[in-house]
């Protein structure tokens, strides 16, 4: 790639053409609000937050720096009052639709959009327009989905069809009754979905939360270390919590490239890491089902052919 010039907030940095303008930024510590926004995902351009103020050939505009490409003498300012007051508009417009659950929501601390309305002083506010409803699946013991805090950033439905034979997050309706439904429009015990928790692992708001996490531990308490899952040669990475001595839950990072995360793999780590785990389940005709360890993690196929080679030895 070519070498270019450009300044941002003043400062002078030397990069390659045609690279995002918000990469750049922050790689050189220039910190640019955006909710959807991920570096693993296609630019997307849907919560605006990231806009900038651009100057090209003396002439200015405002862009969504997410995709914005970089050019030679390009000027970039990303704080200017009419910038920050145009993305407080926006962060109430998200607040208005969204319930005031924060001191409950199993994703303070992490929440992107709590992040950002704190930074901005936005708030809450009483009003008689339109909220979203409340709508809730409940259908599978490792997603809960939660319609109401949706913020339609697009992230899960992207990071599910990075993996070709998934594709089951998509957008449905139009306007203002948009929302993400599972392929066969129904919930999640429904639909095809495997239960990776890709979606999950990216979900900048509460959304879509692991189930097995919810109630047991918040990002500010305990202990949070990385393990890596011993099944295949992928090697996903999981988070597992800690509090009070006790290894209690095991979540999955965001994957990586070409790992795609799997339930058998997640069911493997929990096995492994946690002192005393849920009741594992799977799915079948509609329905999560309880099962056993040996089921879920698919060892009982493993101990049969044991027991078969050893029995053919005695």
């Amino acid at each position: 790639m070519t070498d270019i010039t450009i300044k941002i907030d003043g400062k002078e940095i030397k990069t390659q053409k045609d690279r995002f303008v918000l990469d750049i930024a922050r790689e050189n510590g220039i910190e640019i609000p955006a909710i959807c926004y991920d570096p693993s995902l296609k630019a997307f351009g849907g919560c605006r937050l990231c806009i900038v103020e651009i100057t090209k050939n003396g002439r200015s505009k405002i862009e969504t720096s997410c995709s914005a490409r970089a050019s030679d003498g390009m000027e970039v300012k990303t704080q200017t009052e009419e910038l920050r007051e145009k993305r407080r508009n926006i962060l109430q417009l998200l607040l208005d639709s969204h319930p005031n659950d924060c001191l409950t929501c199993q994703k303070a601390g992490t929440c992107l959009l709590q992040k950002y309305a704190y930074e901005y002083d936005v708030k809450f506010r009483d009003h008689d327009g339109a909220k979203r409803e409340e709508n809730y699946d409940l259908s599978s013991p490792y997603i809960y989905k939660d319609n109401s805090k949706c913020i339609l950033c697009g992230k899960c439905v992207q990071i599910c069809r990075q993996v070709e034979e998934r594709a089951i997050l998509s957008f449905a309706d139009r306007g203002y009754d948009s929302y993400i439904a599972c392929d066969l429009g129904e919930d999640f015990a429904h639909s095809y979905c495997v239960s990776c928790n890709r979606c999950v692992s990216i979900c900048p708001v509460g959304a879509l939360v692991d189930r097995r996490l919810m109630g047991k531990i918040r990002n500010f308490e305990g202990e949070t270390k990385e393990v890596k899952c011993k099944v295949c040669d992928y090697g996903c990475d999981f988070n597992l919590h800690s509090k009070d001595g006790k290894n209690i839950a095991v979540t999955a990072k965001k994957p990586g490239s070409g790992r795609p995360l799997c339930l058998k793999g997640r069911m493997m780590t929990e096995l492994m890491f946690l002192d005393n785990p849920d009741t594992p389940y799977m799915k079948g005709a509609g329905e999560f089902k309880e099962t056993n360890w040996m089921t879920v993690t698919g060892l009982n196929n493993v101990y049969k052919k044991i027991e078969k080679i050893e029995d053919k030895g005695e």
